[in-house]
């Protein structure tokens, strides 16, 4: 375990130290992790219930972090064939057939999209104990939906229920035993678990006006648990977050990962500050994007979020139902990591030659009057304006085909059109058509030659 310095560590234990003050929270524990490895773990406060224990091995109820792993199991299904994202719920669930919940698609539940209430009829479930899944759907009624699918994004636990049913009826098995199997063995997350077992921190709400604490329920939310029922540890936590960043190759591909990293719903009030992923909340920061949950239930908070330009995840676990700022701390461990011990980039090496059919397209080319600069760093080839620093379109050499990876053509294939005698002619590039000198007039100009 390559540990941070101890100038490092001990600025990383301020940033605790404040928001376990500021927040007035019994017990706060965190950890970090970087390319891989452990770099760093720490808590303030000792109020657990649990004497002589550090919080940092204790467990914790991790809350809505739950949600991204009903989502991996979900996107495990998908991999396999065996689920689409635009079916809709009751193709799954046959007692929603005929219910306007049954046409929401998979897709709109993963990413809060689907308009769906926030939660489920009754008393706060979070709160009381839970009901089966059956018990549930007879309480649903005429469930509320405040949207139209796809209009804005609008936060559901109920949905997650659904989603989790939908995991068990395809496995033929409890969500819980699929979520064991199928995520936290291969994971190696011993301290994960449905119920908490000994140590484990117990859940406090905080007195307004006093440092008087009350204990909060620790119930079984059961239909309701695929939203937020897990109890975990930061370092269970933490390799959880490694996995984010690389994937693994019995759960789930790092590629499977980063679509589930690309937003899918958002709202006018959180600006280009946050979305939602594919069970994935997005947070501005770090290198650009944080990705990862928030969680609470009765008691506790948590936070979970990663960078996967810069291989660093922090979470963060405390036993306060209020005063963490779950979608801030771990932004601000990230940057006190990242302040102290910057990410180093790749190493850049050069390249014995490269590949004819590469060579030819670099260099200048021109969009009508407009140059761009065509250039290949080892792995991918990049289109900016002549001169440009900013944003890049990106294109990835797929089955000998140029597919754009990146920028205004991710996806749109580069096709190389050549003369009789092998030369390049120009490109076309979703209609727009390059070519070596300002509208060559061998090659073809959408809409016609300027006149000159």
């Amino acid at each position: 375990m390559a540990l941070v310095t101890d100038l490092t560590a001990r600025r990383l234990v301020g940033v605790l130290a404040v928001e376990q003050h500021n927040g007035r929270i019994p017990s706060v524990a965190a950890a970090l992790t970087r390319d891989g490895s452990l770099v760093w773990r720490g808590s303030r406060g000792d109020a657990t219930g649990e004497p002589g224990i550090r919080p940092t091995d204790l467990q914790y109820r991790i809350g809505s972090i739950t949600k991204t792993m009903t989502a991996v199991l979900l996107m495990q299904l998908r991999d396999d064939g065996l689920v689409t994202l635009g079916d809709p719920v009751s193709a799954y669930l046959s007692e929603l057939k005929g219910d306007p919940l049954g046409d929401l698609t998979l897709r709109a539940l993963l990413s809060h999209g689907s308009g769906l209430a926030a939660e489920p009829p009754g008393e706060w479930w979070e709160r009381v104990e839970g009901v089966s899944f059956a018990e549930l759907v007879s309480q649903l009624g005429p469930v509320g939906r405040p949207f139209e699918p796809g209009a804005t994004h609008h936060y559901s636990n109920l949905g997650y229920a659904l989603l989790g049913e939908v995991v068990s009826r395809v496995h033929g098995w409890p969500w819980w035993e699929c979520l064991s199997e199928r995520l936290l063995q291969p994971l190696g997350m011993t301290r994960t678990s449905y119920d908490p077992f000994a140590p484990h921190a117990r859940g406090y709400s905080v007195a307004p006006y006093s440092p008087l604490l009350t204990s909060e329920p620790a119930t079984d939310t059961r239909a309701m648990a695929p939203a937020g029922q897990v109890w975990s540890t930061v370092l269970d936590l933490a390799t959880y977050a490694d996995f984010l960043i690389t994937g693994h190759r019995d759960v789930l591909s790092s590629s499977t990962l980063e679509e589930m990293s690309v937003p899918q719903s958002g709202s006018a009030a959180d600006g280009l500050a946050g979305a939602y992923g594919l069970g994935l909340r997005l947070l501005s920061g770090g290198s650009g994007l944080l990705v990862g949950h928030t969680g609470s239930m009765p008691g506790f908070q948590a936070a979970l979020f990663v960078d996967r330009v810069r291989r660093a995840g922090a979470v963060v676990l405390a036993n306060s139902t209020t005063g963490l700022r779950t979608d801030r701390l771990p932004a601000e461990l990230l940057e006190t990591l990242e302040r102290c011990e910057p990410t180093a980039p790749d190493v850049w090496e050069p390249v014995e030659s490269v590949a004819p059919g590469i060579d030819e397209l670099l260099g200048v080319w021109h969009w009508g009057n407009t140059a761009r600069v065509f250039s290949w760093d080892g792995r991918l080839l990049s289109v900016a304006p002549l001169g440009a620093t900013g944003r890049r379109d990106s294109f990835a050499l797929v089955d000998g085909t140029f597919v754009g990876v990146g920028g205004h053509h991710n996806g749109e294939p580069l096709e190389v059109v050549r003369r009789p005698d092998g030369r390049i002619s120009h490109l076309v590039l979703s209609t727009f058509v390059f070519t070596r000198t300002p509208y060559d007039p061998d090659a073809p100009v959408p809409g016609g030659h300027p006149s000159r």
